[in-house]
């Protein structure tokens, strides 16, 4: 008598398709669900950019827990300042290898002077930045609003009116990004923005915390 294994009866073939479908189905899911446990969506800030041919890219600042800064607050202290926590310094740097992976052409790095843009901006590990005023936080009245927009706005016209094909990242405040873009972002969120036309885009927030 010959014994035939039981993956080869008959009976056992249907059970056999199904784990098959089983197995191709998880093979095309799974790598969607990293991407959703992760959060980068790979493509997402390129195809925003070349959409409206953005030569500047607004990012807010990574997660800092908190509304504000502390009644305390120094520009010169940090101690007394709303700071990054550890999951913001972690989405910080997960954001600079998602730029890096998405092939930007980012030539200039701005930066806020509060220490959550500076952290937030050293920890993307893009090379050196700039500090700039005109991205500073007037939320809490520290700053001018009208002049810290003004300031910036000068900026963005000397990028209009010298295009060298490149991008300039500002690390700011949403306050900021929305008196320009009137779009407020998330932690870690980006916008991009045309200096020469004006167009913002939304472009999410491709790294989350």
């Amino acid at each position: 008598m010959t014994l035939v294994p039981p993956f080869l009866r008959p009976s056992f073939r249907p059970m056999m398709r199904l784990a098959a479908c089983l197995l191709l189905f998880w093979l095309s899911v799974l790598p969607m669900q990293t991407l959703a446990q992760t959060g980068e969506q790979a493509g997402a800030l390129a195809e925003a950019v070349e959409e409206i041919d953005a030569d500047v890219l607004f990012l807010r600042h990574a997660l800092a827990p908190g509304f504000g800064d502390p009644a305390s607050f120094r520009i010169d202290d940090c101690r007394t300042q709303r700071n990054l926590s550890q999951a913001g310094r972690d989405q910080s740097r997960r954001i600079g290898d998602y730029l890096r992976g998405e092939g930007l052409d980012i030539r200039v790095i701005l930066s806020s002077r509060w220490c959550r843009c500076v952290e937030t901006a050293a920890e993307l590990g893009m090379g050196p930045f700039t500090i700039h005023d005109g991205l500073n936080s007037f939320f809490d009245g520290h700053v001018d609003r009208g002049e810290t927009l003004a300031l910036l706005r000068r900026h963005l016209g000397r990028i209009a009116a010298s295009p060298d094909g490149g991008i300039t990242l500002m690390v700011t405040h949403q306050v900021v990004i929305t008196g320009i873009t009137g779009i407020a972002p998330a932690s870690g969120g980006f916008v991009a923005y045309n200096s020469r036309t004006g167009a913002a885009m939304r472009a999410g927030t491709p790294v989350k915390p």
